[in-house]
């Protein structure tokens, strides 16, 4: 009885359109391609790593840095393989646009803060030792980063003041000579 059932089966169907055979290859090929981002992610993590000490970063943001890289990565290679699998390329740029979405909105407080602290390094509208007042804190700014500016207020409490803040609500800086700031230096 299963001879004659497998004598009335053609398996060289299989192989040449779409039969089980064939879908069970794609996703072999899906499970072999996330393998593949497997040892991407860790060889990246790696590098990533390796730039973070050279940079003489806290480790616990060494660790943080490796994981987001090989969090992303297996992330990409997730949507690819399930593209593989499912034979459609628009799971996986479905996946990757919607992947870019979400981080887009959540960073989107930082990236803004990096472009303000662009603007405010390159404007030099305050500078390092000018006392200055922004909504309710008053303090000497002690340094200008590319996100943040430090304020030591007039308590000696340090203050950590977003530039986003600093390039969109009013800023009084005290003792500014007007023309001190508008000319260039020479």
């Amino acid at each position: 009885m299963i001879a004659a059932a497998v004598r009335g089966y053609d398996l060289t169907k299989d192989f040449s359109t779409n039969g089980p055979v064939h879908e069970t290859l794609y996703v072999i090929a899906g499970l072999i391609v996330f393998i593949a981002f497997i040892f991407a992610a860790r060889f990246v993590a790696h590098l990533v790593g390796q730039w973070l000490h050279k940079r003489q970063v806290r480790p616990d943001m060494i660790v943080l840095g490796r994981r987001a890289a090989t969090a992303i990565i297996l992330l990409f290679g997730l949507f690819a393989a399930v593209g593989f699998a499912v034979q459609s390329a628009n799971v996986t740029l479905f996946g990757l646009l919607l992947a870019t979405i979400i981080a887009a909105l959540g960073v989107q407080d930082l990236l803004k803060d990096y472009v303000s602290g662009y603007y405010v390094l390159l404007e030099k509208h305050v500078r390092v030792g000018d006392h200055i007042a922004i909504d309710t804190h008053t303090g000497v700014i002690v340094e200008v980063k590319l996100r943040v500016t430090m304020l030591k207020s007039d308590e000696g409490n340090l203050i950590v003041i977003p530039n986003s803040d600093l390039f969109t609500k009013p800023v009084t800086v005290y003792n500014a000579s007007v023309e001190a700031r508008t000319t260039p230096p020479t």
